[in-house]
């Protein structure tokens, strides 16, 4: 069983650019790329800062929001958005931290900030370049300060026994990415939160775009595995971009993880069954066909409702290639 990571620093150690550059001359071996990533602290503690508006326990009814923030170029916007919502607890992925395409500045922390939150924050990967060609017109200098980009989990209320869950699969980023390599892997950050009527576990994460069906399959069942192994009994909301039919025509119907996840007890919400959870934004290419990626899964609650939030300004300028997606529960079920 995968073991999760529990160190907690208040900021993560940045490898210099010459350990970066590095980097680049390692073997293109899963051999090569799982012993530095071993070895580097930032793939190894969790980042928690912020500041709680409530220290009382959340009180149901609770909002989650998930959003995959395309790397977070308007933190500031985003967080109305975000806060439009009255989200309890934000699960935010693609955020980066240190990227000179998102001003050397990391996202996360202002957005809770900005939200009157606490968060923990994992590396996802550290970024060697910076960033895809739609990207680099982004960039404020030709160097990125930290290079990571990860996930996030953010809280209203006080978090507990925080964790970053490293997910199956070959560093694909690291054996053959052209446009962006990386060295890391998908992973799952979350954390326990209490309310009134005692404590639930949520968990974001982004599942590989660049994999197949049953490696998405094998890295929710990491998930719901270590759910149970470490938290039993405790309900639970896991939330994010699953990828799901990502690369494989487009349809999420063909993702096994549904039908794993709802015989493990859990179900799965997205808004209106058909609306696709992707638009295009100023850093994706015109025309990409529009998916249905995000998504909660859910176990041991009262659900409410489950909506898709266009990922937009009042003007109308797109915050993401994603769209926010929210989930109201209103106890946990008997």
């Amino acid at each position: 069983m995968i073991k999760p990571i529990t160190a907690r620093v208040d900021a993560l150690a940045v490898p210099t650019l010459a350990e970066r550059d590095g980097f680049r001359a390692l073997e293109r071996t899963e051999a090569a790329h799982d012993a530095k990533r071993a070895a580097l602290a930032c793939f190894n503690t969790i980042e928690t800062g912020g500041t709680t508006r409530a220290e009382a326990p959340l009180a149901f009814p609770l909002t989650i929001a998930a959003w995959n923030l395309q790397r977070g170029l308007f933190p500031a916007e985003s967080a109305n958005k975000i806060a439009e919502q009255h989200a309890d607890i934000v699960l935010l992925t693609e955020m980066d931290n240190g990227m000179a395409r998102t001003g050397q500045r990391h996202p996360t922390a202002e957005i809770a900030e900005h939200l009157g939150m606490a968060y923990a924050y994992g590396v996802e990967f550290i970024e060697l370049g910076l960033g895809n060609e739609e990207e680099r017109p982004y960039c404020t200098d030709d160097f990125n300060a930290r290079g990571f980009h990860g996930n996030a989990f953010l809280s209203a209320a006080p978090m507990r026994e925080p964790f970053i869950l490293p997910l199956s699969g070959e560093p694909l980023w690291f054996l053959s990415s052209k446009d962006q390599p990386r060295v890391g892997g998908r992973m799952a950050i979350g954390a326990v939160i209490e309310t009134t009527a005692g404590p639930l576990v949520t968990i974001s994460t982004h599942l590989e775009s660049h994999g197949t069906i049953p490696l998405r399959e094998r890295q929710i069942a990491d998930i719901l595995d270590d759910i149970d192994a470490r938290f039993p009994g405790i309900p639970a909301i896991v939330g994010g971009d699953f990828n799901s039919g990502n690369r494989t025509g487009g349809d999420y119907r063909a993702e096994t993880l549904f039908a794993l996840a709802e015989s493990r007890g859990y179900q799965a919400h997205s808004g209106g069954t058909e609306q696709p959870t992707t638009r295009e934004s100023l850093i994706s290419k015109p025309g990409d066909k529009k998916l249905k990626l995000d998504w909660f899964l859910t176990r041991g609650f009262d659900v409410a409702k489950s909506a898709i939030v266009p990922a937009i300004t009042e003007d109308g300028k797109p915050l993401s290639d994603h769209e926010m997606i929210t989930i109201t529960v209103t106890g946990f079920s008997a």
